[in-house]
Parts: structure tokens; C-alpha cells; sequence
């Protein structure tokens, strides 16, 4: 037909998606896999950082999987996760839903509440930790006992810090997902409601939860995988003190590799890091039971 007519014949758009894609796969090898690859390798070397890398077979892993210390970092690092977690999550969603009204005022509100996620972990740190001194932070400038306490010299003291300060900053970041994740809720299911003489409270929990499945299980996957990645923050706030209470496995990667020099097991603990993070976002996925279209669907 394209000889008869005497036009070229028409290329398939689908085609060219490949070739729209490339930039993405590349900087994706360039920054992600191969980084990951060269640490791999790195973990089956001795290197202090400085002098020539030697290879040295599995000590480093040996050196890292007989350590006692390693089921403690994984432990506190759960532990950090799952709290987090537990108190993010609903804080997130009543926020979201809150703010996904019409009144002006609650787009004011929402800006405010964004600020904490501007500020850098380590500047938030550094403020909360003079904040929380015993003898010149809020407790003694306002003569108040209760804010006077050793916060971060305490063991359950500090780990409470830790979880107040990660949910304090990051809670406006999920809020923002799940207010997105309700205005895309038909008005229609609500209305229905109203005319049936459901409350807000009935609606909140027979309407918006059910309707959130799959933002929650978003939100949930970046809060947990993120969660492996606390750093910054607990080495600026605690240092993984008192003792070890807040000494979680990125925070014992660096202390291995920067000031043990041995990057080596320093390695080895980045590539349990990335098994546990793909891990736990696998199974996230698998629970939500996502197909390929379900986020087309989401609220119709």
C-alpha cells in the first residue's frame, strides 16, 4: 500500500520506546550496578583505603558473619525499622487525609509541615542534640525536669530520640504520598456513604484505608528500605551510643571502613545491606499482590 500511495511506510511507536529509555539505563549501570558490582568484588579483597587492594577469598565475609557484633547491628536495625515504621505509617495517613480537604488553610498547613523534610539529617542532629543536653538544652533554659534528663545517654532513652527525630523528619514526606494517593479516591464512594449515614469516621475506615492499599504499600517499601540507609542522622545524634543501643548497619559499615580502615568487611556489610533491602521490597511487593496494571486502577 505504501508504493501505491507514495508515502513511507509508518514506523510502530512502540519502537522507539527502547531508545527513550536508554539515558535512564544508563545512568541506572552507571551509578547503581556497576558501584555494586566493584563493591562486591570489593568484599573479597584486603584494602585499608589507602595502599594496594590484595585479594584475600572469603576472610572478609568470615571476618563479618563470625563477628557478635553483626546480629546486634541487624537487630537494632530491625528494631529501628519496625518502630519507625509502626509510628510513621498511621501518623502519615491521618495527615494525608487531613490535608487532602478543600479548606485553604490545610494547603498552608501542608507547607508547614513539609519543612522538616528541607533540612539536612545532619543539621536536624546537630539541633536536637543541643536541644536535648541535659545542661544547656530546653529542659534547663525552661527550668523543666522532665526535658532535663540524659536523652542520649541512656540506652532506651536514646533509641526513642532516634525514632522521634527520623519520624519527625520523614512523616511530611509519606503525608505527601498518601494525600496524593486520596484526592485520586472518587468522590462518588463518599457521597454513596453520606446518602447511606456514614459518618467520617465509618467512611475513613470503609472508604479511604481499602482505597490506600497499594499507597500504603508504596509508602511502606520506601519507609522500610530507607530505613536501612540511616546514617547521617544517628552518627551526628548518638554516634551508635550509649554503648551500642542505636548502632545500626550502615552506622557500623562506616565505623569498619572509615575509622577501622577495612574496607573489606566494610564492603561485605554494604552487600548484606542491598539483599536485605531487595528482600524486604520483594516481599512487600508480593504481600501487596500488585499486578502490572493495578496502579492504573487504583481508586476507580
Amino acid at each position: 500500500m505504501s508504493s501505491l500511495t507514495g508515502h513511507p511506510p509508518r514506523r510502530e511507536p512502540r519502537s522507539v520506546l527502547p531508545w527513550l529509555a536508554t539515558p535512564a539505563l544508563v545512568v541506572f549501570v552507571g551509578f547503581a550496578v556497576i558501584p555494586l558490582v566493584g563493591v562486591f568484588a570489593l568484599s573479597f579483597t584486603t584494602w585499608d583505603g589507602i595502599g594496594a587492594i590484595r585479594p584475600s577469598g572469603l576472610t572478609s565475609w568470615r571476618a563479618v558473619l563470625t563477628d557478635p557484633g553483626l546480629p546486634h547491628a541487624l537487630w537494632v536495625t530491625f528494631l529501628v525499622m519496625a518502630v519507625s515504621w509502626a509510628i510513621q505509617t498511621p501518623l502519615s495517613i491521618l495527615l494525608g487525609t487531613f490535608l487532602a480537604g478543600r479548606q485553604r488553610y490545610r494547603a498552608v498547613l501542608g507547607v508547614v509541615y513539609f519543612i522538616p523534610l528541607t533540612l539536612s539529617s545532619a543539621a536536624i542532629a546537630i539541633a536536637y542534640k543541643a536541644l536535648l543536653d541535659p545542661n544547656f538544652g530546653l529542659g534547663a533554659g525552661l527550668k523543666l525536669q522532665v526535658l532535663s534528663q540524659d536523652w542520649l545517654g541512656r540506652p532506651g532513652l536514646a533509641f526513642g530520640v532516634v525514632i522521634f527525630v527520623v519520624s519527625w523528619q520523614f512523616v511530611p514526606f509519606h503525608s505527601l504520598i498518601y494525600q496524593g494517593g486520596v484526592q485520586q479516591i472518587p468522590k462518588s464512594l463518599y457521597e454513596a456513604a453520606q446518602l447511606d449515614g456514614a459518618g467520617r469516621i465509618r467512611q475513613f475506615f470503609s472508604i479511604t484505608l481499602p482505597q490506600l492499599k497499594y499507597t500504603i504499600i508504596t509508602s511502606s517499601t520506601l519507609m522500610v528500605v530507607g530505613s536501612l540507609t540511616f546514617f547521617d542522622l544517628i552518627f551526628v545524634l548518638t554516634e551508635g551510643g550509649p554503648g551500642d543501643a542505636t548502632r545500626v548497619l550502615a552506622l557500623d559499615m562506616y565505623k569498619r571502613g572509615f575509622q577501622a580502615s577495612l574496607m573489606g568487611p566494610a564492603s561485605a556489610i554494604a552487600v548484606i545491606l542491598v539483599l536485605v533491602g531487595l528482600a524486604l521490597a520483594l516481599l512487600l511487593r508480593r504481600l501487596g499482590g500488585r499486578d502490572a496494571g493495578a496502579s492504573q486502577l487504583e481508586g476507580a
